[in-house]
């Protein structure tokens, strides 16, 4: 055997001895059945950020230390463990429980923020199903609720519009999907209701062209008997567009949708089909 393979050799060894005692350690203190020295244990791989294994121990004598003293701090590094292992689903329904179990713990108004936080790093992005986000908005909500002088209320504010704007940002492209695939009337709905649930947003005028742009194909597209009907919507439509922005930049396309729909209009009541 050359040199370089037994140094080789001496160096798998060394690791497979030091690997296998750190289980073997792991284990023994794993299986004792000494609720405090698993603790200190747990403790240790806490500060080491070791967090599976502080997690597996944690768990074991989670109910010998129920109702004693030790279970303040135990539950609370529990919950972090979920968290720092990016299991936010978990570690947000354990922080939760911890803000209900010990209500007058100091780390309260702490576990009841990080509920919402672990909420708010699951919601994904504006393409998906936002229920998650919504949760998120609501549970931050809870917070300013419960702790309004709270330093870390501008903050919850500042996440709350961030995730209010990525479920705008979602109505939206809904609606401008709907106005692609020709289905008007959907259009017309998804861009109203987000008016309504979103009265702050920066898009209005954007959205209000769409629904005038929605309703003019709308009735482009309809049986003769109910285009009149239609185009005639769509002029109030118009009329109230370019009531609230006067100065448009998009006056021009707004215009001529209201020129087409008088147009149109006309030659209906002087009886040619269209």
């Amino acid at each position: 055997m050359s040199i370089n393979s037994r140094l080789f050799f001496i160096v798998l060894v060394f690791f497979t001895v030091t690997i296998y005692s750190c289980k073997s350690s792991f284990e023994k203190v794993r299986t004792s059945n000494e609720p405090e020295k698993i603790l200190v244990e747990a403790n240790k791989f806490y500060d080491e950020e070791k967090y599976m294994n502080a997690q597996i121990l944690y768990e074991i004598i989670l109910p010998f230390y129920k109702g004693k003293k030790e279970a303040d701090d135990l539950f609370y590094k529990f919950a972090y463990t979920y968290y720092h292992l990016k299991d936010y689903m978990v570690a947000s329904h354990y922080f939760k429980s911890y803000a209900s179990s010990f209500s007058n713990s100091p780390k309260r108004e702490e576990c009841l923020y990080m509920t919402a936080y672990s909420e708010y790093l699951m919601s994904p992005n504006k393409k998906l199903e936002q229920s998650q986000t919504l949760k998120a908005i609501e549970d931050f909500q809870v917070f300013v609720n419960t702790f309004p002088n709270s330093d870390k209320v501008e903050k919850c504010n500042q996440l709350i519009d961030e995730m209010r704007l990525k479920m705008e940002e979602k109505e939206y492209s809904q609606g401008e999907l709907y106005y692609n695939l020709g289905k008007y009337v959907s259009a017309i709905v998804a861009f109203e209701n987000m008016l309504k649930e979103y009265p702050e947003t920066k898009k209005e005028e954007e959205v209000r062209l769409m629904i005038l742009k929605s309703s003019y194909n709308y009735a482009k597209n309809s049986i003769f008997e109910k285009r009149l009907e239609r185009y005639e919507d769509t002029i109030a439509k118009y009329n109230s567009y370019i009531k609230r922005y006067p100065e448009s930049k998009e006056k021009t396309k707004a215009e001529k949708i209201y020129q087409n729909s008088l147009n149109e209009i006309n030659k209906i009541k002087n009886g040619y089909k269209i």
